[in-house]
C-alpha cells in the first residue's frame, strides 16, 4: 500500500521518522543510565551535566521533526491496517495505548525539563553536590522512571499500530 510520507526501513507500515524514534530510544535508555550511574558511583558530575544536557537538546530536535512529520503525514493510514486499530465508530485499543504513551511522553518532557533547569540554576559550576543534591536525586529519578514509560509505552504504541497484522 502507498501511504503519506517515507517509508520506515524495519519492514513495518510506520514512517521513517517513526522507525527513527523507535531504535533511538533504544539507545537513549543506556546512555542515560549511564549518565546516573556516572554521577551516582563514579562521582563524574560534570560528565553526567553534559551528557543529560546533550541527550535533551538531540530528544528535543527528535521530537521536533518527528512531530513535523506526524502532523504532515499522519499516523493513522499507516495504522489502519492493524487489528488493534478499531471502526469508523469505535476506538481500538491503538488509540488508548497512544493516549498513555502520550501521558507519559508530556509529563517526560515537564519533569525533565524542570530537572535540568534546577540543576542549572542551583548546582554549582562545575558541579558537585550540595544542599540541592537530594532534590535533585528525588527529581531525577522520577524523570528517567518516566523517560522509561514513555519509551515502553512507546514501544507497545508502535506495535500495535504499525506492526500488529
Amino acid at each position: 500500500m502507498d501511504y503519506p510520507g517515507i517509508d520506515g526501513f524495519l519492514g513495518t507500515r510506520a514512517s521513517l521518522m517513526l522507525d527513527f524514534v523507535v531504535l533511538a530510544m533504544m539507545g537513549v535508555l543506556p546512555i542515560m543510565a549511564w549518565s546516573i550511574a556516572q554521577a551516582h558511583y563514579r562521582r563524574r558530575y560534570l560528565l553526567h551535566k553534559r551528557i543529560q544536557i546533550a541527550l535533551a537538546v538531540v530528544l528535543a530536535i527528535t521530537v521536533a521533526v518527528f512531530e513535523t512529520d506526524v502532523r504532515i503525514n499522519n499516523w493513522r493510514p499507516r495504522a489502519e491496517a492493524s487489528p488493534y486499530y478499531g471502526s469508523a465508530d469505535t476506538m481500538g485499543p491503538v488509540f488508548y495505548v497512544l493516549y498513555v504513551h502520550l501521558f507519559f511522553a508530556v509529563s517526560t518532557v515537564v519533569l525533565w525539563g524542570f530537572v535540568i533547569w534546577q540543576a542549572l540554576r542551583r548546582f554549582p559550576n562545575p558541579p558537585r553536590p550540595d544542599q540541592h543534591s537530594r532534590q535533585h536525586v528525588f527529581w531525577g529519578r522520577l524523570a528517567a522512571a518516566d523517560m522509561t514509560l514513555t519509551a515502553v509505552t512507546g514501544w507497545i504504541f508502535y506495535y500495535v499500530a504499525f506492526v500488529a497484522t
